[in-house]
């Protein structure tokens, strides 16, 4: 069992700039580097597949489109006779319609009249959509010159080939995953086991939703958000409850959520208060890899393993709760549930507002990403940026990111933006 150096003194998490704090990218790589996929593959009904984590790559069986087939209703003809100037007629032998195949070949000076998605007949491979012929009588169609040999047709694998990989092992499956996959005439999929993610939040003042609050007591927003989010994420949520804070209630937490879950997640507590018990019951029951990152908000991050189960013990601060895992515990949960390496989108956008901050912290200020009326990206904050104000996370849409090193923000700054889309 491996625990935490003691200092002399135990430093202010108020503290601006610490020396041995861990830099963002720093903590991210130790954790990164502690993650190893989880074992285990169930196969499951395409249907309960979406969110899953495809753990063999899917390999299509059949060629998509199966056929040869028109993507435009109009005409089918050889590209050869397509005139070159003024006009030709071609007489009309038959119809294609999707389902309904035309069984003949088409000959010389002769033509099809096809539906979209109809396979294209023999002795066809090109198609004149129908607002480029004029229709004289029943059997005679005339096409100008301002058709290409080829157009409008659809060749047969062009989307996917026989023997492809449709799908790589390690995709997230999305609604458009289940659509290829079923294209492929696939109805069953290979997926890695769900993660397993315990969480419980500590505090004596917490009460669950529907009990009465006494002075000084609030609600336990924590526990909501964090369900949300693993939710979210296709993990199988475990949530403990509230647990008091008591030496002894937190050990044996920690050692229940240990023997069941890949992941524990708890929310408060880590900090250096005589009612702060989890980190003193980390260090007993397992391994410290470290507690401090030099970011605002969410500097008291605990981060290390109990058992076969890693740890991440959270600020209690809502809004720190919801910084620290996008920004930690996510990228862990990808790497666990053998998801496929994603580096989140950063763009770079103007200050619409001015934002406060010192030198010594990386922080995550809440934003609102916008296009400008010349089309040019503009983010403003969303008022103030407290770690207790959750209306903060709940007006914004993304993340501005201001270094360690960077002071204030004028109007008008280029800052870096993390977008809340494609976080989850």
């Amino acid at each position: 069992m491996k625990n935490e150096t003691p200092g002399a003194a135990a430093p202010s998490c108020a503290d601006e700039f610490e020396p041995q704090t861990l830099s963002v990218a720093e903590a991210q790589q130790r954790i990164l580097e502690s993650v190893e996929p989880v074992h285990g593959i169930e196969k499951v009904a395409l249907r309960q597949a979406l969110n899953r984590v495809l753990a063999e790559e899917a390999v299509s069986p059949i060629d998509v489109p199966s056929h040869t087939n028109s993507a435009m209703d109009g005409f089918a003809l050889k590209g050869a006779e397509l005139p070159g100037q003024a006009s030709r007629a071609f007489r009309l032998v038959g119809a294609a319609l999707a389902g309904h195949p035309f069984h003949g070949s088409v000959g010389p000076g002769e033509c099809v009249r096809i539906m979209t998605g109809a396979p294209v007949p023999d002795g066809a491979d090109t198609v004149v959509m129908q607002e480029h012929v004029h229709l004289r009588g029943d059997d005679q169609v005339e096409v100008d010159a301002r058709n290409q040999p080829g157009q409008n047709v659809r060749q047969a694998g062009e989307d996917i080939r026989r023997g492809d990989v449709a799908v790589p092992a390690g995709r997230r499956l999305g609604a458009a995953e289940l659509g290829m996959l079923a294209s492929l005439g696939l109805g069953e999929v290979k997926l890695r086991r769900k993660v397993r993610a315990a969480f419980f939040s500590t505090g004596d003042e917490l009460r669950s939703i529907g009990e009465s609050l006494a002075e000084g007591e609030i609600y336990d927003s924590n526990r909501y958000t964090l369900h949300g989010m693993l939710t979210g994420l296709g993990i199988e949520p475990i949530d403990m409850g509230v647990v008091p804070d008591q030496r002894e209630a937190t050990l044996r937490a920690l050692r229940e959520a240990a023997s069941m879950a890949d992941v524990i997640l708890t929310s408060g507590g880590v900090s250096v208060g005589e009612a702060d018990f989890v980190k003193p019951a980390l260090a007993e029951l397992g391994e410290m890899h470290f507690w401090k990152v030099s970011m605002k908000p969410g500097r008291p991050l605990t981060f290390g393993r109990i058992g076969d189960a890693l740890f991440f013990g959270l600020p209690g601060n809502p809004v720190s709760v919801m910084v620290t895992f996008y920004i930690f515990v996510q990228p862990a949960l990808h790497r666990l549930a053998g998801r496929e390496a994603t580096q989140p989108l950063l763009v770079q956008a103007r200050c619409a507002t001015g934002m406060r901050k010192r030198p010594g912290r990386t922080e995550y200020q809440r934003g609102t990403l916008r296009s400008d009326p010349n089309g040019d990206l503009v983010v403003s904050g969303t008022g103030p940026q407290g770690s207790g104000i959750l209306r903060s996370v709940s007006e914004a849409n993304c993340f501005v990111i201001l270094p360690l090193e960077s002071g204030s923000v004028e109007p008008g700054t280029l800052v870096t933006v993390m977008p809340f889309y494609g976080l989850l």
